[in-house]
């Protein structure tokens, strides 16, 4: 049996271009696992392997790998960092234990560093943070420092200090042992040298080792007592404090470096080993009912229990489908049958693979605290549990948000449109926030997603990897409605035709909900004048009707039906008549309740160098955007706004004319709010003439 003591499974997240990609090719190089280092600019990094991410220089899907420091045994995952692939982000965390959080010196802490940061939290996933960069133009450890507690409201636990900054960038002091490490400039990450702290630095190391002790020793009260009596702890004594606090969350350890120019990477492998937790130090999974309610059993890591496993990505390769499985507890074996928990269907092992990037190292046995992929899995999807079909369980599911964007596409040949189905089928499975519909009227299939940038992989992806070429649309907003007035009616369904008839009569109220609500019914009808056991029908006819609205066909949000009175025939009244009832009291009610079309709304964070601002505040107000702040940094301003989500296609190209392409932005899902009237009317025409067309 592996200890599991030395087990790492940890990921690298961070804002676009803060290094992550870059920190993990370092990591490899260190830990032997590869040999020649591969450049995210020059697209040959080792985990950026699809065709898409060499291009574009970002990362579009997590990638797994796993290599040995110190006899520890890490598994890392190396997330992307763009906004429209958060989910990725999201699944990743939901499967680790813990975290190296990346953050750039001189951008600091960005709009995805604040939404990645908050998955962690939700995920309890421990920490450390690398503040990498610091050759860059504009570094500043001490500021990203005090951004990290104020924008984060985090506790960074400083390690190491900056020797130099920018171009002078050599090495680091570590606070524990008053130690400097320096770096020489071969680019060779194993080049350097320990040395005695630099005079001039000595005060400063000696202030901050005092705070970093300080901090450390609250964790625990025989420590702190001794410190107190002017006795620092030994060394051993003050790690253990660090550990307990990182694991705990009190704080975050925080390392610095340049990861490109290969400075400073040691130091944060040694506080993974040190400082973060193993498999069996995390809080075990809950385990949950069909109610999605916990049931008090948790999937304890340990290879003796019974299997537990949770899919948390599905890939799709030249070799087949590859699922991605996090073992929580039990052991799994090749040829084993395991039971999928959603589905209720067993499957059996086939094969079973480490993943290194897109190589993969065939396995015989796997066990709790292990991340492998299964080939061939029939019915799997993110999210489910896989377990002992014997000792069946499901645990925690993973929530995935609505797309907000659509376009409509088709395959330019007959070819193609065979095709087309079975690719977009894989890709739905590998990528769970996004989503397919067939348009009924005109046959169109619908692509929806999370930005502009989403679908624009997801096309690239169909023509190049399946060979597909198709024609698209233009973008298309996932418009709503809802309703402002509250209206009291009744409705009376009767229907005679030979044999028994139907008779069902409702009076209700229909009143605008909270945003955010989604659709409530209550039922306040006393002496049975509407039986009890056709309710769930007037439930069941209102809630298949609010996926059209009455404007223009968008679903209808936020609103409750409250069932007052009604009556029913002895013989002719059934639950399908009281179905038929509510659908038809729903399109006679909803036009009287002030129908409404409301908009997705995103926030918007827009990073611009200074003598643009005027230009790019004067642009959003122009997109109907609300300036929410604006705050100076070193190299320029960072605007935050929120803007209508029809007003932002095509936003990339106008920012980068405006700001002669130093301009960036990222913008992700706020709220719905009510469409101005000139803007409703023009969607509601365009609907109309669409559904004319067809």
């Amino acid at each position: 049996m592996t200890d599991l003591s030395l087990y790492r499974n940890i990921g690298i997240f961070a804002h676009v271009d803060a290094g992550k990609t870059t920190t993990t090719e370092r990591i490899l190089k260190l830990t032997g696992k590869i040999h020649k280092l591969g450049e995210v600019h020059d697209g040959a990094a080792t985990t950026d392997f699809m065709e898409q991410e060499q291009e574009r220089g970002i990362t579009i899907q997590s990638a797994a790998t796993s290599c040995f420091w110190d006899d520890h045994r890490f598994n890392i995952i190396d997330t992307p960092g763009h906004v429209d692939f958060t989910i990725e982000v999201y699944r990743s965390l939901k499967v680790l234990d813990g975290g190296i959080g990346v953050f750039c010196g001189s951008g600091g802490v960005e709009p995805q560093s604040e939404t990645n940061w908050r998955y962690a939290n939700d995920s309890e996933v421990a920490r450390v943070i690398l503040v990498n960069k610091l050759d860059r133009l504009g570094a500043d450890f001490y500021r990203v420092v005090k951004q990290i507690e104020d924008v984060l409201g985090a506790n960074p636990l400083v390690m190491v200090l900056p020797i130099g900054i920018e171009d002078d960038f050599v090495g680091v002091v570590d606070l524990l042992t008053r130690k400097a490490w320096v770096w020489d400039n071969t680019d060779d990450p194993t080049n350097y040298t320990v040395q005695d702290v630099p005079a001039e630095m000595v005060d400063q190391v000696e202030e901050w080792r005092e705070k970093l002790i300080e901090t450390a020793v609250e964790q625990d009260d025989d420590a702190m007592e001794k410190y107190l009596d002017g006795e620092e702890p030994e060394m051993e004594t003050i790690k253990a404090c660090i550990r307990k606090g990182t694991i705990k969350l009190s704080f975050f350890p925080t390392y610095c470096g340049s990861a490109f120019k290969n400075k400073g990477i040691q130091p944060v492998l040694n506080a993974v080993v040190d400082y973060l937790p193993s498999p069996t130090e995390v809080k075990p999974q809950p385990e949950v009912d069909d109610e999605g309610e916990e049931t008090g059993e948790h999937a304890i890591v340990d290879p003796k229990k019974p299997f537990r496993g949770l899919a948390f990505k599905i890939m799709d390769d030249r070799y087949g489908a590859l699922t991605f499985v996090r073992i929580y507890s039990g052991t799994l074996n090749k040829g084993d049958t395991i039971l999928n928990s959603f589905t209720g269907k067993t499957e059996r092992v086939g094969r079973m693979v480490e993943m290194h990037a897109d190589e993969r190292i065939e396995l015989d046995a796997a066990q709790a605290g292990d991340i492998i992929a299964i080939v061939g899995m029939k019915n799997v999807k993110t999210g489910h549990t896989l377990c002992d079909p014997k000792k069946p369980a499901t645990l925690e599911p993973m929530v995935f948000p609505d797309p907000v964007i659509s376009i409509a596409v088709a395959p330019k040949d007959k070819a193609g449109s065979e095709k087309l189905g079975i690719a977009i089928g894989k890709m739905i499975a590998e990528d769970p926030s996004f989503r397919v519909e067939t348009d009924e009227d005109s046959g169109e299939t619908i692509l929806k997603g999370m930005g502009e940038l989403h679908l624009d992989i997801k096309i690239d992806i169909l023509k190049r990897t399946h060979g597909i070429n198709v024609e698209v649309g233009k973008p298309q907003v996932a418009y709503r409605e809802t309703i402002t007035k509250s209206v009291e009616d009744s409705y009376t369904h009767k229907k005679q035709s030979g044999g028994s008839g139907q008779y069902g009569k409702i009076d209700y109220t229909i009143d605008p909900g909270e945003p955010g609500s989604g659709f409530v019914f209550e039922s306040k009808v006393t002496g049975g004048n509407v039986p009890r056991e056709f309710w769930p029908a007037v439930e069941k006819g209102f809630a298949k009707s609010i996926e059209q609205g009455v404007l223009a066909g968008f679903p209808c949000l936020d609103f409750k039906v409250t069932l007052l009175d009604g009556a029913f025939h002895a013989v002719d009244s059934s639950a399908i008549a009281f179905e038929i009832a509510a659908r038809s009291a729903y399109r006679q009610s909803i036009p009287k309740a002030g129908p409404q079309l409301i908009e997705p709304i995103m926030h918007v964070d827009v990073y611009t160098p200074e003598h643009h601002v005027g230009d790019v505040i004067g642009d959003l107000n122009r997109r109907r955007g609300m300036i929410k702040s604006q705050e100076a940094e070193v190299t320029g301003v960072r605007i935050k706004a929120d803007v209508a989500l029809s007003e932002m296609f095509g936003y990339i190209g106008d920012l980068r004319t405006m700001t002669s392409g130093r301009g960036q932005f990222s913008m992700q899902f706020s709220h719905y709010s009510a469409c101005p009237k000139n803007v409703a009317e023009e969607v509601i025409k365009e609907v109309q003439e669409r559904n004319k067309n067809k």
